[in-house]
């Protein structure tokens, strides 16, 4: 009988010391405390960085936070990078930061005020630091998007580097996206050869919340669909041969899980080239909130078929596997 209970005690501190080393080395989701969405990710060096939305009444979204981590599971949370004292003609709405390192630097791009109309100061800015954490201080003292082109709402602002080393601003809300040749110090935009600035790139059902990334030689372009307040927010995409596209819609590839969380969407993508592991980062609404502030930011593994096509993707509560970049 001693045996026994040695070896039922053996058992069950070998798979309580089993459960808990799998807790240490897998995420979890969401992946940090608090309510944050629209997440922008990077990694520099060795880290990754996640640069999320503070999700929250208008008049308290006056300030952005930052996350970083070596493996994917141990996040550190950076406070108040960049807010409106550093950004004088911000005064709520701070939304979706993009961040870009060139040259040395790190450019945070931003919306904020959530303007209407043409005549309402706001739109998408850019901010500018010597570190990753910042802090970051308003590199032009005024919007660099402050009006409508296209219909598009200048909001979700992303910065793709394309593989001749060119930089582009993709954004938009509204059910309208635009792309725009940024110059070399994101001060403006170049003109196309046809002497236009804004292009409009938009696919069927886009809402918002643009993203891009070349795999194989194409251009997935990724946006959301829905109402960012409703469950039924989510994540599709295209494949193009250009950032310019065109953009054929091929599928809805993240939503809501009726068993986990509602409102899946607004997504950005970690690349881990060590491995060729793709991640898609993205915020949900947990089942017991119907506050539509209350968002959350997600991590799970992106996998794609033999044709490239990007598979569906089950949102869970386990996340990912801790992995250090290099």
């Amino acid at each position: 009988m001693k045996y026994l209970i040695s070896s039922l005690l053996l058992v069950t501190g070998l798979a309580t010391f089993a459960q808990s080393t799998k807790t240490i080395n897998q995420s979890g989701n969401p992946i940090f405390k608090g309510w944050y969405a629209d997440p922008d990710v990077a990694i520099f060096g060795n880290k990754y960085w996640i640069y999320p939305t503070y999700s929250a009444k208008y008049r308290e979204q006056v300030f952005m936070d930052a996350f970083s981590s070596t493996d994917l599971v141990t996040w550190k949370k950076h406070e108040h990078i960049v807010d409106t004292a550093a950004i004088k003609w911000a005064n709520k709405a701070m939304w979706a930061p993009a961040i870009v390192e060139k040259d040395k630097k790190y450019y945070l791009f931003f919306g904020a005020n959530d303007i209407q109309n043409d005549n309402e100061i706001g739109g998408i800015g850019v901010a500018v630091a010597d570190k990753p954490e910042g802090p970051y201080k308003d590199h032009l003292g005024k919007p660099l998007v402050d009006k409508f082109h296209n219909g598009a709402q200048p909001i979700d602002q992303f910065v793709f580097k394309d593989k001749d080393g060119a930089y582009y601003l993709i954004y938009g809300g509204w059910k309208h996206c635009n792309i725009a040749k940024l110059n070399k110090d994101f001060t403006g935009f170049l003109p196309f050869p046809d002497g236009t600035i804004f292009k409009e790139i938009t696919p069927d059902n886009y809402v918002e919340g643009p993203y891009m990334f070349i795999r194989n030689g194409k251009y997935y372009f990724m946006w959301s669909e829905g109402g960012w307040t409703g469950p039924d927010y989510s994540v599709a995409y295209a494949v193009g041969d250009s950032p310019f596209g065109p953009f054929k819609r091929v599928d809805k590839i993240l939503k809501q899980d009726a068993s986990i969380a509602t409102g899946a969407g607004h997504n950005s993508v970690i690349i881990n080239q060590k491995n060729g592991k793709y991640y898609i980062v993205y915020h949900r609404r947990p089942l017991t909130e119907t506050d539509g502030n209350h968002r959350v930011t997600c991590i799970e593994e992106m996998k794609f078929d033999a044709d490239g096509n990007i598979l569906p993707v089950k949102i869970t509560n386990e996340g990912v596997k801790a992995e250090r970049v290099k």
